[in-house]
């Protein structure tokens, strides 16, 4: 049968059987030795055109921005969670919550990928969620309890087998006794002092009282920092629930980040957070606080009636409607978009799961004010949530800013990235 005459179905069907083909094993060992771990150098490529790109460009055009701006398909990228713009092409890569991480090209410079393809494929990564770059061109994925690192990532990833180097084990992230589904996905940045930052959501909606301590000092519920080659790690903030974004804003060096808030308390509380860290050892309130809302006694944590209010808790820059699930973040760092959008946050909302009515699957602008603090929450984009029907035609999970000053999003439930720019006057 010739290709051409598969259907839809068939060639997802064939993508998938290739890519399992290759990651039945971990190769890490041989490649790490630049031993060839895989014979066949074909790494197949998503399609980019037909009838699912034709849907989710209709879908767009139900996308409300401010005037001036306009919204169209980057690339059909199945899965897409987390962004990397890469440092030297015009490429980008993309982590998942399965076992794929993707190369992104904009071979021709037009603002459209022109190929989609799995990154060492012949690697089994588990949820490679987190990608960031080092500043000099080292790709780093954070999965769920392990951290690799690749040298000129962007310029060897047209083969399987790729120069690799370990940060963290696998199992060495987080003790093995608390890996789980739930708050598993790991977000990465390397800060002005050239370490690495690594989100650690806790596995439950509340800690239990006995796993509080143990998680403050483990570094779970948290941001944890490193050396580029993981020694020196400690502990940089405590009293997270499930952070999922996080950003350096490039004039003080300050951290912010998300974290999502407790679930099981009805549609408004507590509210979801974007919060600012400024020095190592700082509190940001949970489980005690979930905002200004106190967490400890409620019907979602009665065991913890009695714990202590921690001391000098650092309560968020943003208090964010709640469940809309804000994940992932970054400062507008371009020159296209007008004035006021310079140097502020965009947000990535990807939309409650558990609050009736819906709530979400938006893009949101905070500015930041010449103290460094945050200003007022907006709405920058939305329409992936149909008022009408309740139903999600897609739901943003990050944001990226690319050299020429557009906006690129990610959207794991369309399997598709946007690319958002301005015009305007």
């Amino acid at each position: 049968m010739k290709f051409h005459r598969f259907g839809a179905v068939a060639v997802a069907a064939l993508l998938a059987t290739a890519a399992h083909a290759q990651q039945g094993k971990d190769n890490l060992a041989a490649m790490q030795q630049m031993k060839v771990a895989t014979t066949d150098l074909n790494i197949p490529v998503v399609p980019q055109a037909g009838k699912n790109a034709d849907a989710i460009r209709n879908n767009l055009k139900k996308i409300k921005l401010p005037e001036g701006f306009k919204i169209d398909l980057f690339a059909i990228v199945p899965d897409a969670r987390h962004m990397a713009v890469a440092p030297s092409t015009n490429m980008l890569f993309v982590g998942t919550r399965k076992t794929t991480v993707w190369a992104v090209t904009d071979r021709n410079s037009d603002g459209v990928a022109d190929e989609v393809k799995a990154f060492a494929p012949s690697l089994n990564f588990k949820v490679p969620n987190g990608v960031c770059w080092t500043k000099d061109g080292f790709l780093i994925v954070a999965e769920h309890n392990r951290v690799l690192t690749f040298p000129a990532a962007e310029f060897f990833y047209e083969g399987p087998d790729v120069a690799v180097g370990t940060v963290v084990p696998q199992g060495k992230l987080i003790p093995t006794e608390y890996e789980s589904y739930n708050h598993g996905a790991r977000t990465c940045r390397v800060g002005p002092d050239n370490k690495l930052y690594i989100t650690l959501g806790q596995p439950f909606n509340v800690q239990p009282a006995d796993k509080i301590d143990e998680f403050n000092r483990l570094g779970i519920g948290g941001i944890v920092r490193m050396d580029l080659d993981g020694k020196n790690r400690e502990v940089f903030s405590i009293g997270a629930r499930n952070s999922v974004g996080q950003d350096f804003n490039p004039k003080d060096g300050t951290l912010w980040w998300t974290d999502n808030q407790t679930d099981g308390l009805g549609n408004d509380i507590p509210p979801g957070e974007l919060n600012r860290s400024t020095k190592k050892g700082e509190h940001f309130g949970y489980p005690y606080w979930g905002g200004h809302y106190k967490v400890a006694g409620s019907p979602a944590a009665a065991d913890l009636k009695d714990m202590k209010e921690p001391a000098n808790v650092v309560f968020p820059q943003v208090e964010l409607p709640a469940h809309q699930a804000q994940l992932g973040m970054t400062f507008y760092s371009g020159k296209q978009f007008p004035a006021k959008y310079r140097g502020g946050v965009f947000l990535a909302a990807h939309g409650s799961w558990n609050r009736s009515p819906a709530s979400g699957a938006l893009i949101q602008y905070v500015p930041v004010k010449a103290d460094g603090t945050a200003g007022k929450l907006e709405t920058f984009a939305e329409g992936w949530l149909d008022s009408e029907t309740g139903i999600y035609n897609g739901r943003p999970v990050d944001v990226a800013v690319m050299k020429d000053g557009s906006l690129l999003i990610s959207d794991d439930y369309a399997g598709a990235i946007y690319r958002v720019t301005y015009s305007g006057n």
